[in-house]
């Protein structure tokens, strides 16, 4: 799969096939988001990877996922939470960048898991208080974002096409609305 492929054709999956994927896989898909660059190369991100269906129902109803989110993280096969340690942040001018740096490096692994036929949805709607006192987080992380992968199931049944409608929706504000040549 070329880069553009993988960027152009992304969406976001919400049902998995139970097949977990293989301990070697994952792990390239992590050195992928451990590669990514960060604000003077801080790297503030850590990743939890939950590869055990109990672990992950048990994450689902402990984490206070907002609308439908958590019934259907239930059954994929991995979810990554993309944490930041402070420690690692840098503030310049008031602004933090741990946000920023940790996004670029979740965004990454998970594009880098399309090259393998694992997909994803990107997640930030959780309660981080619910979250953090159930995994018991050191005080100096932030839960920035999760996301469960695993390899798609084929679009069966009134909700499957429901929400395959909008999340596969390409419908995007035009160029001339986003970008401004100065």
């Amino acid at each position: 799969m070329d880069a553009q492929e993988l960027i152009f054709d992304r969406h976001s999956v919400r049902d998995f096939l139970p097949e977990p994927i293989a301990m070697e896989i994952l792990s390239d898909i992590l050195q992928a988001g451990r590669l990514a660059p960060s604000t003077q190369n801080r790297q503030p991100w850590r990743y939890l990877v939950f590869t055990e269906n109990a672990k992950i129902r048990k994450l689902a109803v402990n984490c206070g996922l907002i609308g439908l989110s958590n019934f259907f993280i239930r059954q994929a096969p991995c979810l990554i939470l993309a944490c930041a340690d402070l420690k690692d942040n840098i503030r310049i001018n008031g602004q933090d960048y741990y946000l920023v740096d940790t996004a670029i490096s979740f965004h990454q692994l998970l594009l880098y898991a399309r090259s393998y036929g694992i997909e994803s949805c990107w997640l930030a709607a959780f309660s981080e208080k619910k979250l953090r006192n159930y995994l018991q987080l050191p005080a100096q992380w932030k839960i920035v974002a999760m996301a469960p992968l695993g390899y798609p199931k084929e679009k069966k049944g009134l909700y499957a096409k429901t929400v395959s409608s909008f999340a596969k929706s390409k419908d995007r504000k035009p160029l001339e609305e986003i970008v401004r040549f100065m």
